[in-house]
């Protein structure tokens, strides 16, 4: 299964919890915001990656999981 991090970057406002909770999925920035729209992750870290979507206030990401 793939799983991806896809990320409205119109709707990210830098409240960077994403970042606070998976630093290392969640890049941001200089200003504060994610600096990557379209990431593909480990299949070990799809369950930190829904936890930092959740933690978006503005629903600005979405994890899409691809058989």
């Amino acid at each position: 299964m793939t799983v991806r991090i896809l990320v409205d970057k119109a709707r990210c406002q830098g409240h960077a919890q994403c970042a606070a909770l998976a630093p290392d999925l969640f890049v941001l920035d200089d200003l504060g915001y994610l600096a990557l729209a379209d990431v593909e992750v480990a299949d070990d870290d799809a369950s930190t990656a829904r936890q930092g979507a959740r933690a978006c206030p503005e629903r600005a990401i979405t994890i899409v999981e691809e058989a």
